[in-house]
């Protein structure tokens, strides 16, 4: 039975995981590759409840996020040749709080006032399911948008690259191939799990919970009820990306995330051999960690 495998680009490398380990490689400025492994402890374990859908994205979304962050730590310092700080420390908590708060204020209260805007020049459009359509309709946009403008920046264009070989070595292995480059080469680098396109479920998802906010409340009200609602939101969105990558293109699910397929030929570029490599070694090396706690 294959492992569920999860991954993020870093920087100049890939991290890997499963439910209980973590392997990141990285190229370090030199060449030299640098390999980090850490175990895991199952994000539900003890707690059945959390084990439950709609209420299991939560947490595991919030585990996904802490362990990218100390991924990404873990490269930054690579790439700059310092000792990383294991446990992230003020600066990383620091970093992910100014993200999160900058991330709401562009994608969510931005459109917010940029419906508003729309609503007092065309009255007509309401504050009901067509106000909450245009809202959505500026956060896609700006999404849209924000993925392009980074994505003409070099750096990012590498670390999308690294993106799309941890796409293209998955598919392989869960395809069950031999995880060569030439054979990891023959596969897409696109995946129905990929963040990107869990993102822009949220925001098409979010149009239709977003409507069940009164109308009548003043926009700081609606900006903040938006915030509360993000639990449910990511619950929602979680099982239908999960769905998604069950059935991949067939069914509703696969027709709602076929924007986040499309929207992947930006955040998953096509990467060179030793990218694929880098991918290969993470994804071996959390494979063994997995089979020696499968065997303890």
């Amino acid at each position: 039975m294959k492992q569920l495998i999860g991954g993020q680009a870093v920087i100049e490398g890939v991290m890997m995981r499963t439910p209980r380990a973590l392997a990141v490689a990285v190229r370090k400025p030199g060449g030299d590759m640098v390999l980090h492994r850490s175990g895991l402890r199952p994000v539900a374990a003890g707690i059945p409840l959390l084990r439950r859908p709609f209420i299991r994205g939560v947490p595991t979304l919030f585990s996904a996020l802490v362990v990218g962050m100390k991924a990404l730590n873990f490269s930054v310092a690579q790439a700059l040749e310092e000792e990383s700080d294991e446990g992230g420390g003020w600066a990383m908590l620091l970093s992910s709080c100014l993200g999160l708060g900058g991330g709401l204020l562009l994608f969510f209260y931005l459109p917010l006032l940029m419906a508003r805007g729309m609503h007092l020049a065309f009255p007509g459009l309401g504050e009901g399911l067509l106000f909450n359509t245009v809202d959505g309709i500026f956060r896609i946009a700006i999404f849209v948008l924000y993925i392009f403008l980074i994505s003409r920046w070099g750096e990012i264009r590498r670390v999308f690259a690294y993106h799309g070989a941890e796409h293209m070595t998955v598919s392989a292995y869960e395809a069950g191939k031999d995880l060569r480059v030439d054979e990891i080469r023959r596969y897409s680098t696109v995946h129905p799990r990929c963040g990107t396109s869990f993102l822009l479920v949220v925001m098409l998802i979010g149009i239709l919970l977003f409507s069940l906010i009164p109308s009548g409340w003043p926009i700081w009200a609606k900006f903040v009820s938006r915030v509360v609602l993000l639990p449910v939101l990511a619950g929602i969105s979680y099982e239908v990306v999960k769905a998604g990558g069950k059935t991949g293109a067939a069914g509703l699910a696969g027709a709602v995330g076929a924007p986040g397929r499309w929207l992947q030929r930006m955040t998953a570029l096509p990467p060179d051999d030793d990218q694929i490599e880098i991918a290969v070694v993470a994804l071996e090396a959390v494979l063994e960690m997995e089979r020696s706690k499968a065997g303890a």
